[in-house]
């Protein structure tokens, strides 16, 4: 009873809440999710958002007030109310960018948006790849621990026979030695797969948040579509970061280029005097004179044409990185599933085969301990081997879907 009654508040408690285990997709999710740097750039296009809404804005109207002809000299010096010209003035200025340069504001603040939700995209990517390849290591890394843990029980079941053989006389007083060496050869091999565990485990927390994570279901099986992928690198979203950045470039130099038209101003300012005079009234309006373009403006509108150029470099040139990279990433994967099948059709039946025989050798007396041993040796490493090979073909089969597809799963 109390056990049920305690339960409401552990699980309030951060780290010691129950967490179902996770699926594949789950993990997935759970990364979209917890990943701190998917919210950092969320928040950055947030950021973008609200800037929007003040782009091609009126800049702030100024307020102005002052003293007018205030006497410093002469015989009216410092006593302005025996003149008529000191005078307090109050005044308000508008500044008006002209039209295009606004128009161009507000398109680089959409470029801006555009930016920034294209490089979420290309984190959300990162997550995404990230986490999948952290939960296959973590299920490979337990499938090696267990059939590591198989063989090891199966030739610790051989060597525990070796003392009834000393004893009958089957076998000499040194094999025993031998058995315990090979055991233990295993046995810290075993330790190393303990520590692969953790790493695996460790990195998944970093990408899921989970601190323990355990997994379950089956290992996702993608099917690489090689001609599919080629044909969507355009839509990938890095290339769609990158053309984000040529909009921003673009409007930058529309920006520049609306440097070359003439702002505007206007000002409208109360004089007030002595009672005895009249108050005046002032309105004036304000132009911008670019004579100076050559040195000015078209320096500017240079650079930013410059710029918007290598972005579009930069373009072919990521383009070109990232369809070299899916090539070989192809060629990799197509070499891994030819070892795979290799490993699974040849070298672990041909491994399992020669145990049998060294077994029913040593059985009859015509082997040693140390033939088993090494028959048990050459057998967890075929083990090994053959599923390090499946998470190679499993890994890559992952990270040539979900990072190169051009759009979500």
């Amino acid at each position: 009873m109390r056990l049920f009654l305690c339960m409401p508040l552990l699980a309030a408690i951060p780290g010691i809440a129950f967490a179902e285990p996770l699926t594949f997709d789950a993990a997935l999710q759970r990364a979209r999710q917890e990943a701190p740097s998917l919210k950092a750039k969320a928040l950055g296009a947030n950021a973008a958002r609200s800037v929007r809404g003040a782009a091609g804005a009126l800049p702030d109207p100024t307020l102005a007030i002052g003293i007018d002809s205030f006497p410093v000299s002469g015989p009216l010096a410092f006593e302005p109310q025996r003149d008529n010209f000191s005078m307090a003035r109050v005044g308000v200025s508008q500044d008006i960018p002209n039209l295009a340069k606004r128009h161009a504001q507000q398109a680089r603040a959409d470029s801006d948006i555009l930016a920034a939700e294209a490089g979420t995209a290309v984190e959300a990517r990162t997550v995404e790849v990230g986490t999948a390849l952290a939960w296959i290591n973590l299920a490979y890394a337990e499938r090696r621990l267990a059939a590591l843990d198989d063989v090891l029980s199966r030739l610790e079941r051989v060597v525990g026979t070796t003392p009834g053989a000393v004893a009958s006389g089957g076998a000499r007083p040194a094999q025993t030695l031998a058995g315990r060496q090979a055991v233990a050869a295993m046995q810290d091999r075993r330790s190393e797969l303990v520590s692969n565990v953790a790493r695996a485990r460790a990195t998944l927390t970093r990408w899921t948040g989970d601190p323990a994570p355990e997994i379950a279901g089956p290992i996702p099986d993608f099917a690489v579509d090689a001609a599919g992928l080629r044909a969507g690198l355009d839509r990938h979203p890095t290339i769609q970061m990158i053309d984000a950045q040529a909009g921003q470039a673009d409007a930058d130099v529309r920006v520049a280029d609306a440097g070359r038209r003439s702002d505007f101003g206007v000002n409208l300012a109360y004089q007030r005097r002595d009672p005895r005079f009249g108050d005046y009234v002032s309105a004036g309006v304000t132009v911008s004179l670019p004579f100076f373009t050559r040195s000015r403006q078209n320096a500017g509108i240079a650079a930013a044409q410059a710029n918007a150029g290598r972005v579009l470099a930069e373009r072919e040139a990521s383009r070109r990185a990232l369809a070299a990279d899916l090539d070989a990433d192809i060629a990799d994967h197509v070499m891994h599933h030819e070892q795979w099948m290799r490993a699974q059709s040849t070298l672990q039946p041909l491994a399992e085969q020669r145990v049998k025989l060294e077994t029913a050798s040593y059985a009859a007396g015509r082997a040693s301990l140390v033939d088993i041993a090494d028959a048990y040796a050459a057998l967890a490493d075929a083990t090994i081997t053959t599923l390090d090979r499946e998470a190679l073909v499993t890994a890559d089969g992952a990270r040539l879907t979900l990072t190169y597809r051009s759009e979500n799963r």
